[in-house]
């Protein structure tokens, strides 16, 4: 792992151990952690998801928007969380090209997403209203876990002049659906671990979640099919 990788995030706030490393790769020895989750970032194009999860990831501040995401990517963060190891694997959904191009996958996208961040851009009302018209009827149709969290995040704060959508129009739209709200910038880092820190706390708070989540439990049932199904192999897209 390289240096850059390697990238120490400091404590999170409310005396939390809440520490961790950004990884872009795709194989990790599961006994560096204690529990495995997956998280989406799901909304119209170029609201900042793509932002909000390299600045996340990274320590810098980012100077300028990134290019829109074709299809889906992911990066992955290993937390430690009051002496438990997590292991974060975040998606990003792409472009509307390339969600149509990708569209075969939709299902695999969303089946056991532990915890889903809802982004919209405060200054264009039409990602907003999206998020009733379009992901969260998305997230209904393809999300396996009941007991997902979900957070709704207005992003773009920092060109509050530009502003097209209040502060309580948000928070109303995330006690429709039963979630927390947060407004953050993607661009200046204001409360963008806060977004995370609030899902991962909620996700820990759900023992059906903490369940599927756990690495222990993943061992146990994968031996228990070995036995099984010797023969048999296992696998599939974004799970």
């Amino acid at each position: 792992m390289s240096n850059k990788q390697n990238q120490q995030m400091g404590s999170l706030g409310k005396g939390a151990d809440l520490k961790g490393v950004g990884v872009d790769g795709y194989s990790h020895n599961s006994s560096r952690y204690d529990y495995s989750f997956k998280i989406l970032l799901i909304g119209d194009s170029g609201v900042g998801k793509s932002s909000l999860l390299l600045s996340f990831i990274s320590t810098s501040v980012l100077h300028h928007d990134l290019s829109p995401t074709v299809g889906v990517d992911f990066k992955i963060k290993l937390l430690t969380v009051g002496g438990k190891r997590l292991k974060l694997t975040i998606w990003d959904t792409g472009t509307k090209s390339g969600q149509e191009r990708f569209g075969i996958v939709t299902s695999s996208y969303y089946r056991g997403a532990h915890g889903i961040i809802l982004v919209y851009d405060v200054t264009r009302r039409e990602t907003f209203t999206n998020l009733s018209n379009i992901w969260a009827k998305e997230v209904e149709l393809y999300s396996s876990n009941q007991d997902c969290v979900k957070l709704v995040v207005g992003n773009k704060v920092d060109r509050e002049s530009e502003r097209a959508v209040s502060r309580e129009e948000g928070m109303g739209l995330a006690l429709k659906y039963r979630c927390s709200f947060l407004e953050c910038s993607a661009k200046t880092k204001e409360n963008v671990h806060q977004c995370f820190k609030e899902l991962i706390y909620k996700i820990l708070e759900v023992p059906s979640l903490l369940e599927k989540g756990s690495v222990a439990v993943k061992r146990q049932i994968l031996k228990q099919k070995e036995v099984q199904y010797p023969h048999s192999k296992g696998g599939g897209c974004c799970s």
